[in-house]
């Protein structure tokens, strides 16, 4: 996990060394940089793999090529299996991704599992540029007159690039021409979906139940995932809200780590005696697992907020309440461990939220399209607040629930098998899988959104109230968003101000996303 900055075409050494300065929090650990006739290539380091031997950027045998990469390769050694004939210069996961493209083309990033962007450059004016298909990796670009530059961040671009700046599209690579001055210029094709194509139909089943042999291969499939995301030189944790997606995340997790002798770190953060920090003491204390509560105060919780929009880089109200409690959690967690798995993609996979049950996706069509559409807006929403909140500290937070197998497989499944249905409950599928793993009542413990179960709603209400009598004593009109963009809620316009102060040339609409409500 790292931050990186990229330029091509006409280089500005000053300016990319300002933007790779801004976005040195992603990055604690290390700094690199090349310059080339035609590119720039910056690097933000996060000792996570190679630890001694992975600095960035990484060349190639004859210093021609060079690579920055954010994120990890979780098939890397997979790939160096395929690359027999290649010479490594270092153990990293980035340079196996590097390593491939150089010999194969941007068409072999398909082939390539996990969580990235990277940047490529050659001494000839040849590159890449691409992020991974879901987009859980940020990346931004500016397509100005004699050059496009890229970034991890928004926060990165200087505020007369802004107006430019749009939000990368996942599972896309960008090309660079190489005829004079046609190097910013380049092309930008698609090289894998977010959500695999074969399994975007709904598979009907409409008198079957599913049986033990579909639980244990649900069961199969998301325990692979969770132990090869368990891959790290250095030490990795679970945050654990004490609901269920996070709950069996735990309990896969801590079961690879008592293998290597080790006990798991799991992190929780709530209020005093609040539901969340209860039930996860309860998972801890079943698993075994070496336990860290954050307990907020009030004062806590305003200095969080304070500054959640501006690290989020979002105002919608639904991210910024739940980025308090996680930027506490990271805050504490980084003092641990520099990774961190959590559950994010568990509720788009297996119909989690309560408005998927509404009449409209009652069609297994109807909720397969819904499942889809969700995990494909993530990269603008709950990955992005999940991304920032951990790296404005240094630290790597993994979606296992997200990887591309799991996709496919679960997918696959019958949707009306994920209907709220025939008195089932919400995700009944997942929780009959892991039913054993976890404690009995964690795994049939109802859905509460993040702010609500830890404890901070009604302090968090409290503050939004106070933020919003400070904004509308400093302006009595509502902020007007241009393009399109409409503020739904008093709480959203009180974010959007903040949002603005530091971000006032991005359009949201090319940057961001919203939930169906503020």
């Amino acid at each position: 996990m790292c931050g990186i900055v990229a330029a091509y075409g006409v280089i500005d050494p000053e300016k990319c060394e300002r933007m790779l300065a801004r976005i040195h929090h992603r990055g604690p650990d290390d700094t690199g940089r090349v310059q080339l006739e035609n590119a720039w290539l910056g690097h933000q380091r996060l000792s996570i793999m190679d630890v001694s031997g992975g600095k960035q950027p990484i060349a190639d045998d004859t210093d021609s090529a060079y690579v920055v990469g954010n994120g990890e390769i979780y098939n890397h050694e997979d790939i160096r299996d395929v690359l027999s004939e290649v010479r490594f210069a270092t153990d990293s996961d980035t340079e196996s991704a590097f390593r491939l493209v150089l010999r194969d083309g941007s068409a072999a990033l398909h082939e390539v599992r996990g969580m990235f962007a990277l940047a490529m450059a050659h001494t000839d004016g040849r590159g890449a540029v691409a992020r991974d298909p879901i987009g859980i990796k940020p990346l931004y670009w500016a397509r100005l007159d004699d050059v496009t530059i890229f970034a991890s961040e928004l926060r990165a671009f200087d505020p007369e690039d802004q107006p430019f700046v749009e939000a990368f599209p996942p599972g896309h690579v960008w090309t660079p021409g190489v005829a004079g001055n046609d190097v910013a210029e380049g092309a930008i094709v698609r090289f894998a979906d977010a959500v695999p194509v074969e399994v975007r139909p709904a598979r009907n089943a409409p008198d079957k139940q599913w049986t033990e042999e579909d639980l244990g291969h649900i069961r199969d499939v998301l325990s692979d995932s969770i132990r090869r995301h368990m891959m790290s030189d250095v030490p990795v944790g679970v945050f654990l809200s004490g609901g269920l997606d996070s709950a069996i995340v735990a309990a896969v997790a801590a079961k690879v780590a008592e293998e290597k002798g080790e006990r798991l770190p799991t992190f929780a953060v709530g209020t005093e005696g609040s539901a969340d920090l209860l039930a996860a003491r309860a998972v801890a204390d079943f698993l075994g697992t070496d336990h860290h509560e954050i307990v907020p105060t009030a004062d806590d919780l305003e200095e969080a907020l304070d500054e959640a929009v501006t690290v989020i880089e979002h105002f919608d109200p639904a991210l910024v309440r739940s980025a308090v409690p996680n930027l506490l959690l990271a805050r504490e967690a980084v003092k641990h461990v520099k990774v961190v798995l959590t559950g994010e993609g568990a509720d788009e996979l297996f119909a989690g939220y309560e408005y998927i049950h509404d009449e409209e996706f009652s069609t297994p069509d109807a909720l397969q399209a819904e499942l889809v559409r969700s995990i494909e807006s993530l990269h603008e929403l709950n990955l992005q607040r999940c991304d920032r909140t951990t790296m404005n500290y240094g630290l790597e937070a993994r979606v296992p629930f997200l990887d591309a197998t799991v996709m496919r497989e679960l997918l696959a499944l019958p949707a009306e098998w994920k209907l709220k249905i025939h008195d089932r409950v919400e995700k009944q599928l997942l929780r009959e899988a892991f039913d054993g793993m976890v404690p009995y009542d964690i795994i049939w413990r109802g859905k509460e959104q993040f702010g609500d179960g830890s404890g901070a709603k009604d302090v968090l209400s409290a503050l939004v109230e106070k933020e919003k009598a400070k904004e509308g004593a400093q302006d009595a009109e509502p902020p007007v968003v241009e393009h399109g963009w409409d503020l739904r809620s008093d709480e959203e316009i009180a974010y959007y101000r903040t949002w603005h102060r530091s971000f006032a040339g991005v359009r949201p609409d090319r940057t961001l996303g919203a939930f169906a409500t503020a």
